[in-house]
């Protein structure tokens, strides 16, 4: 494999993901502007007209500031890539502040922080722009800096450890480096999911134990009969930053705690928030998380296999201008730039795995609540308040959409004996 054609080969990657995305989302678009004026009638009721409108407005809204990000994304990419920058940063940091792991880890980090500059006015419009423009912002600008702040100190107090360790298992171990970096990876992960509900997600918000009430009183006896036992129901301060809302259980054990979002006890009667939980306990019950964090483990293997491989070939780094003795540290870098444009073509099988899971944990919510109109009445509600879109292209919410539409939701948890129906193509 050539230097010339190990560059061609990813910028026909790069360009075929974002061809791929803009067809998509212009497909998704018409879709949507086809059904602006007369929503269909598997819609029709879940929304008032002017509502409707408004989330057809939010939709489209979004859909063309992603595609300026996506293009962005591509121009800073390629820049990148093509531009001699890397290499030249490489050759002067490594002069400067060493070879070693830690200080590679360190190089690592600076272009990753680097990197994340020209998406930060995109961020910020999208905050204080967009979502004020349709009712969601709460944030003031001094939250969202201290929010950004926080997230790159994160980063690099988790990530240059873990940089710095990957790298120095070349050095302990040799050609075998990338089976022990992923059982590193793998522990990290572990350990962060124990973690971060106690150490990182209060950096964030603030949480506060649920009032005693009949609220909680329901919510409880909804885990003893589904036997899931929980240390205690939280309300995550969610609306000082967005209107949007959010419901989920975190930890393991005796560490298990279940966290509603304020913005989704304001919006939703008791009998709804006790569906809505109970969909989140199908997700436990039905083991779920065991089973993305095999998958996960699984892709991360043979995702480190691959980049085993690829340190061994001087064609990969040559071809965008590093020495073939410039080490691990541009592999990694590099395999992070294009990763995303080869693995973007497997999203659909993630997407569906993803869907199944939601259909199931709808199903046992049904089951757990002896009926789906709760369940049915949050989902509306929820999409009505969220402003989401309830008619998008069956392609683009096949290929995007972790989550199934409300239609097919709605559909399935009635149980029709018919496959859940999608909005057909205008």
């Amino acid at each position: 494999m050539s230097p010339a054609f190990t560059l061609v080969l990813t910028l026909g990657l790069l360009a075929s993901r974002w061809i791929a995305q803009g067809a998509l989302s212009l497909l998704n678009r018409r879709h949507v502007h086809a059904h602006a004026d007369r929503p269909p009638e598997a819609v029709k009721d879940i929304m008032d007209e002017a509502t409707y409108r408004k989330s057809v407005e939010y939709t489209l809204a979004k859909s063309r500031l992603g595609q300026v990000e996506e293009a962005l994304d591509l121009a800073v990419t390629v820049g990148l890539l093509c531009g001699g920058l890397l290499p030249w940063s490489h050759g002067l940091w490594s002069r400067t502040v060493g070879t070693g792991a830690w200080a590679q880890a360190g190089w690592l980090m600076a272009v990753s922080f680097a990197m994340s500059l020209p998406g930060l006015p995109l961020d910020w419009w999208t905050q204080f722009r967009l979502e004020e423009r349709f009712g969601f912002n709460r944030s003031s600008l001094r939250t969202w800096l201290s929010d950004q702040a926080k997230t790159v100190a994160l980063g690099a107090f988790l990530g240059l450890p873990l940089l710095a360790g990957i790298l120095r298992l070349t050095d302990w171990i040799g050609s075998r480096w990338w089976l022990w970096a992923w059982a590193l990876l793998c522990l990290f992960q572990g350990v962060m999911m124990i973690l971060a509900p106690i150490l990182i997600l209060p950096l964030f918000n603030r949480f506060t134990p649920l009032p005693e009430g009949p609220l909680r009183d329901r919510l409880l006896r909804l885990g003893e009969r589904t036997g899931f036992s929980a240390r205690t129901i939280q309300v995550a301060d969610g609306s000082r930053r967005s209107a949007h809302s959010n419901a989920y259980f975190t930890g393991f054990g005796r560490f298990r705690k279940i966290v509603l979002y304020d913005t989704l006890v304001a919006q939703l009667g008791e009998v709804e928030l006790e569906a809505v939980l109970a969909h989140e306990i199908g997700h436990h019950r039905c083991g779920h998380v065991p089973k993305m964090l095999v998958w996960s483990a699984v892709t991360s293997l043979a995702g480190f296999g691959l980049l085993g491989w690829l340190a061994g070939e001087p064609a990969f780094l040559g071809a965008f201008g590093f020495a073939p003795s410039s080490g691990l540290a541009p592999v990694l870098l590099l395999a992070g730039l294009i990763g995303g444009a080869a693995t973007f073509w497997l999203t659909p099988l993630a997407t569906r795995r993803s869907r199944r899971h939601e259909f199931e944990a709808d199903a046992y919510a049904r089951d757990a609540m002896g009926g789906c109109d709760a369940l049915v009445g949050a989902l509306r509600k929820l999409h009505e308040k969220n402003l989401s879109n309830l008619t998008p292209h069956p392609w683009f919410s096949g290929f995007f959409y972790s989550h199934p539409t409300l239609v097919e939701r709605e559909a399935a948890l009635r149980d029709t004996g018919a496959p859940p129906p999608a909005v057909a193509p205008a």
